[in-house]
């Protein structure tokens, strides 16, 4: 199914929270996403239904898309510095350690979470009720792809819905961290920029 993002959003949702996959523009480059089951990880296998379109290994984590900033005290008791909460809603990806409870401890010991600047895309976060994963369109490997034709030509069989938002042509990715004793570490400078 392809739509766009000015279409009735209660069906992608939909979609998502009956365990489908997607691919859907970011604030970045589009993505592969998917809801994160925080009730039983082996019902709907988002995660390994991306790695396998995907192509990409098992062991490498996928990034956890959050509709408000707050939200990512919902998954760790770290503290996150001022500075870096001041660039979300944004390009952020900020890699932190797992409370010990969370049902998100399952999946690995720390977990890659942005809270994206686009408002859409927040919001159909925010409608299923739980994170959704997120990897760049392509295969491992290859290029990300750049134009919404490419994508559906490589894509549109392999997904259950593709969000049209036009082309992507030259974007960023995010900026990726990892906080550290209080330290902020950064992994990729993309396009929020970390001094």
């Amino acid at each position: 199914m392809i739509c766009s993002k000015s279409d009735d959003i209660e069906k992608i949702v939909e979609i998502l929270k009956n365990g489908g996959t997607s691919i859907v523009p970011t604030d970045t480059v589009y993505g592969f996403s998917g809801v994160v089951d925080l009730r039983d990880r082996k019902s709907f296998k988002t995660d390994d239904r991306i790695r396998k379109i995907k192509g990409r290994e098992e062991s490498k984590p996928l990034i956890q898309l959050i509709a408000n900033p707050e939200d990512i005290y919902s998954y760790t008791d770290s503290p996150i510095p001022e500075k870096i909460m001041r660039l979300w809603p944004g390009a952020l990806t900020v890699i932190v350690p797992v409370k010990i409870n969370s049902p998100l401890k399952d999946y690995c010991p720390t977990v890659a979470f942005r809270c994206p600047g686009d408002e859409w895309l927040r919001r159909v976060i925010d409608g299923c009720g739980a994170p959704l994963y997120s990897t760049s369109v392509n295969r491992s490997g290859s290029p990300v792809l750049e134009t919404f034709y490419e994508i559906r030509k490589e894509f549109e069989t392999e997904v259950d819905i593709l969000v049209d938002d036009g082309d992507k042509k030259g974007s960023l990715p995010s900026t990726l961290v990892m906080l550290e004793d209080k330290e902020i570490k950064v992994l990729r400078q993309g396009s929020v920029r970390i001094d």
